[in-house]
């Protein structure tokens, strides 16, 4: 637990940023550059050397840095459909071995595909969501790659989104996270990373719960009238949780900014997420703990309700117990099942330092270099 609060990370991955990986050198190729600015730019004595991070991470690190460099409970493991690598770069195996590892500790996994394959998408979430068992969630992506071309994919367009959500309802799945506000690099995408089409999606589908991820990063008041207005609109703090590490009083006006329109009821859609292992969990996890908004910023939002000082009721909101009710999880049980495991005993001796359990243990940077 962090400061009392019980923790689940919704987005977590076991990134493969090997060149051998790369299925398009020059977009894969620019996604590593961003990722690798990622970890460089970390707060002081969580940054890495940007050379040492293009590598195969395993779920073994991505667990430790989770369970024993943080104060993280449990976790979700993303598949991701980026075919600009070969395997997506979060691969479906990755969230195989996460689930049937740890499955205390990560206790589920979202699948993936590419709408815009067609039939070959369907075939491929079925394929996932049996082999898996009961996944939590399906993860689109706006843009395609296609080997030659990208392309981009609305998520209300009845012939290709619309069919991945009918099958998704027929696999059991109910909650859809699509991937907003953060371009993929410098891939051509026109809008497609501007939530404007989820509203449309979650019209259409009343029974689905979409989140969008990375939500408030990017075009902040477009959704907060989204979430304002759709009680199956919700926001992933994916990425966001990095501006909350690097810059708190933006962060504050995202939060406040997301809260613009609906106020406080917006707080009971928005889950933690920290992305690991793009970067270490810990900074951002220990700020939102003590988290709260300056006055000025609340003063300066609350279109039609005023907007709340987050309270220790919230965070416990954001931390678990939304995403809890998201997915109908049983809270105690998730609880008592990790009371005891090696974890937990690790975790009361003491958190180890950043990386350390990792082979990069001798990359971090230094606070004067980073």
């Amino acid at each position: 637990m962090q400061d009392g609060y019980f923790v689940i990370d919704s987005i977590t991955h076991a990134f493969d940023m090997r060149e051998e990986n790369f299925a398009s050198p020059r977009y894969a190729g620019a996604i590593n550059g961003l990722l690798q600015a990622i970890y460089a730019t970390a707060p002081a004595g969580y940054g890495l050397d940007p050379a040492a991070t293009v590598r195969d991470w395993t779920v073994e690190e991505t667990a430790n840095i989770l369970f024993r460099e943080s104060n993280t409970d449990v976790a979700v493991m993303h598949t991701t459909p980026i075919y600009f690598y070969k395997d997506g770069l979060s691969g479906f195996e990755k969230s195989l071995e996460a689930v049937k590892s740890y499955p205390n500790r990560f206790i589920g996994a979202y699948i993936a595909a590419d709408p815009l394959q067609g039939k070959k998408a369907v075939d491929s979430m079925v394929y996932q969501a049996q082999t898996i068992g009961n996944p939590l969630g399906l993860k689109l992506y706006p843009i395609s790659w296609n080997g030659e071309t990208v392309a981009n994919m609305r998520m209300d367009d009845p012939e290709t989104a619309f069919p991945l959500y009918e099958k998704a309802q027929e696999l059991g799945i109910k909650v859809v996270a699509v991937h907003k506000s953060v371009p993929l690099g410098p891939s051509p995408s026109a809008d497609a990373f501007h939530p404007r089409d989820v509203e449309r999606a979650a019209d259409a589908f009343p029974d689905m719960q979409f989140e969008i991820v990375h939500g408030g990063a990017a075009f902040t008041e477009e959704t907060a009238w989204l979430v304002g207005r759709y009680p199956n609109i919700w926001i992933n703090l994916e990425t966001t949780n990095l501006i909350l590490g690097n810059n708190p009083r933006a962060f504050a006006e995202i939060i406040a900014g997301l809260m613009h329109v609906g106020g406080e009821s917006v707080l009971d859609r928005i889950v933690w997420a920290s992305g690991a292992s793009n970067c270490h969990p810990r900074p951002s996890l220990e700020a939102m703990a003590t988290f709260e908004l300056p006055e000025d910023v609340r003063s300066r939002y609350g279109a039609f309700f005023p907007v709340p000082q987050l309270t220790d009721e919230h965070r416990r909101k954001i931390f678990s117990e939304n995403y809890a009710r998201l997915h109908g999880l049983d809270l105690d049980a998730i609880k008592a099942a990790i009371a005891d495991d090696e974890f937990s005993r690790a975790q009361a001796e003491g958190l180890a330092a950043p990386w350390s359990t990792t082979p990069l243990r001798d990359s971090v940077l230094t606070p004067a270099a980073v």
